[in-house]
Parts: C-alpha cells; structure tokens; sequence
C-alpha cells in the first residue's frame, strides 16, 4: 500500500510529508487499518541493556520528536522506538526549508536543529501511549542557544524528566545541526559531560527504584583517533551502550546530486559503509558487555545483516522507511532471523 502512497507524498515539499505521512500513521492506527500498511511480525525476542525487545529492529530518533504517535509506530512491527532528540525548553530548530530528498541516491539531507516541543510537553505524550507492543527509547539534548560549558544542565533536565518513562535513554552529542554540539565528542569535554551524566543516572535509579540504560549516540565522522578516545571515555566510565552512527556531513558519496550542497546531516544509502565501519571500530574497542546500536543507511534486510555483522546488537532505521515503507520493518527482522539460524556466518571480523 505504501507504494501507492509515496508518489502522493514526495509530491510535497519533504518536510510537509513527513507530517502527512505521520498522520496517515495515525490514522492507520485509530481506525485499525495499520495491517494494511505493515505485516505480522512474528517476534525474535533479543536481550541488550538488560533489556528484553520483541524483535532487534527500532526506529532511529527524529521521525517523531515529541512522541506524539508512539503506539502508530509501534504497531508497523518494531521491536522498540526511539523518539525526541528533546530540549528542556521548546525551539523552532532552523529556518526551512530544513529537509530535502535525493531519490536518485535514496538518500534525505536534514538540518531541523532539534526543533521540538519541549520535554514536558513529550512527558505529556508519553503519558498518554499505551506501548502494548514494543520498547521506548528517548532521545536527549540540549538547547541551541546553551553554550556547551552548560550542556550538562539541559541533558540533566531532561534526564530527570524522562528517566521515569524511558526504557532507556541515548544522549545526543552528534547531530550535525546544533552549532558547536560535535564538540562533546572531544576526549576531555566527552569525559566530562557523560561522568557526570552517568552520577546523575545512578542517583535516579536509586530514587525510583530501577535502573534505566543510558546510550551515547556517536557520529560517522570521527577519525580513528576520536573513535579511540570515545571508546576509551565510555569504557572507563561504564555506559550501558552505544549508538553508532548520527548522520554524516560528508558529500562525496552525493557528488553532483542537485541537492548535495544542502547544509545538514546526510542519511540513507550513502551512509551504510561509513556508519558500519565506525560501529565496526567501536565494537573491536569496546568491551564485549557494552551493546550497539547499528544505524545509517539501512535499506534492505541484507543492510541489517551487514550491521549485525559488524557487531551491532540491534539496528534502527529511519530513511529507509522514507523510501521503502513499513514492508522495510519486517524485510530486516526475517533476514536477522534467517541469520540468526546459522550463526557461524556472523562472525565479527577483526581489525
């Protein structure tokens, strides 16, 4: 069915479809119509964090921001979804047009800037979502205007209003559309920031009695010298996992494409290679005990394979579901399934 409606949707400015296309999610949802966009997937239970998924295939953060359509997602067959990023104080994010596609590479380049609702008004959302079917990820962030030697006071905020509500919780340091934000990923400033983000972590989960995971969602663009460095912070400070990777702002793989000088963060196909090298580095560095996330460029079940291989406990896709639909979901939980009966052609190659 999806292939009937994109045409429909990528006829509109991309941005004025992603909100269409979420409210004929919703819709979908409200009037029990969703099996007609997404098959029954049967569950392939996978454990990470401590954690239980139905199935290891999540959406990534920024479909749905304010967490105003969980059960809608859900109800496509992922195992979890991850929604925000979220600020402590609401913003507009940057001036539009914001979102752009390049079908020609299936491919979307976005600078939204963390535009959101604010966190209390995402509290509210996920108050009111059933989530009957999968897990909830939520994303944290810092206001724009916050200048970086505060930034833990806005990721604290936003920790302490979500970490009841979470099943677990992936700060944000990555995103390409936040001036200066990349750099919290530096050794000293990463240090920093996450110690005193996991302190906080422990003091909530001995006042509400369970512990929620904290993730750290990393770029693609970091050198092997930065990928040495994060991994030694997160080792050493003991996180619970990581997400690898945001988007990138690389071009090459775009070269000459009409849109391929958009400022953003590139997503989609062109990311697969770099973001699954970058998880593969990771997971070659850090302990065995610390999950990842695999996600960037998912298109296909053999993608998600390909993140599996590289180490990847569990995968999000994002612009994929842009260009594939809903069918996406259940094409990446059979081909982890059939990988998952023959276990020996997994094997995490060193470096």
């Amino acid at each position: 069915m999806y292939s009937l409606a994109r045409p429909f949707l990528f006829a509109f400015d991309a941005e004025r479809a992603h909100g269409l296309g979420l409210s004929g999610l919703e819709l979908a949802y409200r009037t029990g119509t969703t099996p007609l966009l997404a098959g029954r997937i049967e569950p392939l239970p996978t454990k990470a964090f401590g954690l239980e998924f139905p199935n290891p295939v999540g959406l990534a953060a920024g479909l749905d921001k304010n967490g105003e359509h969980i059960d809608a997602l859900l109800a496509l067959g992922f195992g979890f979804v991850e929604i925000g990023t979220i600020t402590p104080r609401p913003q507009e994010g940057n001036p539009r047009p914001r979102l752009f596609r390049l079908p020609a590479h299936q491919a979307i380049i976005n600078r939204m800037g963390f535009n959101n609702l604010g966190v209390d008004a995402l509290v509210r959302n996920v108050e009111r979502a059933k989530r009957r079917h999968g897990l909830l990820g939520i994303n944290i962030g810092k206001n724009k205007d916050t200048p970086n030697e505060q930034a833990f006071d806005d990721y604290q905020h936003c920790l302490q209003k979500v970490y009841p509500l979470a099943d677990y919780i992936t700060v944000n340091i990555s995103s390409p559309n936040t001036a200066g934000l990349r750099e919290l990923q530096e050794e000293t400033a990463l240090r920093q920031l996450i110690s005193q983000l996991r302190d906080s972590q422990e003091n909530l989960a001995a006042k509400h009695g369970r512990r929620v995971p904290m993730l750290v969602k990393v770029a693609p663009d970091l050198s092997d010298r930065d990928i040495d460095a994060a991994a030694r912070v997160l080792s050493e400070l003991k996180v619970d996992g990581v997400i690898a990777t945001n988007t990138t702002i690389d071009r090459s793989a775009v070269a000459g494409d009409p849109r391929a000088q958009e400022a953003g963060g590139l997503s989609g196909a062109p990311l697969l290679g770099q973001s699954t090298l970058v998880l593969r580095r990771l997971r070659a560095r850090l302990p065995e005990s610390m999950p990842l996330i695999g996600v960037g460029g998912i298109q296909s079940g053999a993608d998600a394979v390909a993140k599996m291989s590289a180490g990847a406990a569990l995968v999000q896709c994002y612009s994929g579901l842009i260009f594939r639909g809903p069918a996406l979901v259940q094409d990446c939980v059979e081909a982890i399934r059939r990988r998952r009966e023959a276990p020996s052609r997994g094997a995490v190659a060193p470096l």
